[in-house]
């Protein structure tokens, strides 16, 4: 029997700013990276917490294209929405939106780094309206979130699915 470990994530709240910072590493190119964030069948694959299923409403990823999905855990349903801002070969721009919350918009910028032998770095960062709002975000289970759905794109990049 094989068991496989993932990275975890290390998710950091700066100090002073509203800011999340979210770090991880993946055996995987740049490039399967951001097509595991621009693609939405790819994208619904892996996203959130064990335990839920997503459905992509629509998806249009360029710049100024927009999207929005549900996270279904049951009868229980979660929409989010945003808008791309910009999308490289090495970062995406874009807002990010729960319904629930619509005044309380994100900023997200992902990096990812070449670290060579194919691995690379993801960093990401959400800017959101205050340290207030950063703590709500933090305490709403993104840990969990980021944590499960990272591994199940290790799972995938594993797989040969990217």
């Amino acid at each position: 029997m094989t068991t496989t470990t993932h990275p975890e994530a290390t998710i950091e709240a700066h100090p002073t700013l509203p800011i999340i910072t979210v770090t991880r590493e993946f055996a995987a190119t740049p490039a399967q990276i951001l097509k595991a964030h621009t693609d939405p069948d790819l994208y619904a694959q892996w996203v959130g917490p064990n335990g839920i299923s997503t459905r992509i409403d629509h998806w249009d990823a360029r710049r100024g294209g927009s999207w929005r999905f549900r996270n279904v855990m049951g009868d229980e349903e979660y929409a989010f929405y945003g808008s791309f801002h910009n999308i490289t070969d090495d970062t995406i721009v874009q807002t990010f939106t729960w319904e629930g919350q619509p005044d309380d918009v994100s900023l997200e910028t992902l990096r990812v780094e070449d670290l060579g032998n194919g691995r690379t770095r993801l960093i990401a960062q959400s800017l959101v309206d205050s340290i207030e709002g950063r703590d709500a975000w933090l305490r709403s289970g993104m840990e969990a979130g980021v944590k499960d759905g990272y591994a199940k794109l290790d799972d995938l990049l594993a797989g040969g699915t990217l």
